[in-house]
């Protein structure tokens, strides 16, 4: 299953992003395999540093450096996705400034809620910085639900247990790009958080 044939954006509602860098994943998935859901903010500025490129992008590249902080014996995107994850962005054009608006991220979580959708056996979200964490949200409400991170810092709510559709949320921060080299607080918190993630997945299993 090619996730592009299945969830794509055809009028570009959105004045503050980049549509010229427009990505939603074109990479074969197994449905069954995806256990875990990797969800960062906006697409790589150059499609070259997107997650799924050869030879392999920034964002490729930092997560892998993440996932390998965090544990797991990998060294390359092949090797996380091996893992049962999939890697995707809330929002699927890049950023023009230094955020995006809050009608760009409701307009784009409907792109983000049928590519969930795609992928019933996920028991975890990483939900990997804010435009992440407010497009699940944005999601849950559209659905009548409670959203599932509640309001804060990141650092204060990431210990407690979140939710969303019988699936474990982890509320995190951006891995993916030049920032991930900037905190090293940021970073020790986006190991623990994929290492709890993968260590879910590996207890269902057994």
């Amino acid at each position: 299953m090619r996730v592009n044939r299945c969830v794509h954006c055809t009028a570009f509602p959105c004045t503050d992003v980049k549509h010229s860098a427009y990505s939603v994943p074109q990479r074969a998935f197994e449905q069954a395999a995806v256990e875990i859901v990797l969800i960062s903010e906006v697409a790589a500025p150059s499609p070259v540093d997107g997650y799924y490129t050869t030879p392999p992008g920034l964002f490729a590249r930092t997560t892998v450096q993440a996932f390998h902080d965090a544990g797991a014996d990998v060294h390359s995107l092949d090797d996380v996705v091996a893992l049962g994850v999939y890697l995707t962005t809330a929002v699927k054009c890049a950023k023009t400034g230094v955020g995006v608006s809050t009608a760009t991220i409701e307009a784009c979580s409907h792109l983000l809620e049928r590519e969930l959708l795609l992928f019933p056996n996920a028991r975890a979200y990483l939900l990997m910085g804010d435009v992440a964490i407010k497009a699940v949200n944005t999601i849950a409400r559209r659905m009548g639900e409670r959203p599932p991170v509640p309001r804060g810092a990141t650092y204060k709510i990431r210990k407690d247990p979140c939710h969303f559709q019988g699936r474990r949320v982890f509320p995190s921060y951006l891995q993916a790009g030049p920032s991930f080299f900037i905190e090293r607080s940021k970073r020790a918190m986006i190991a623990e958080d994929i290492s709890a993630a993968l260590a879910l997945v590996r207890d269902h299993r057994a």
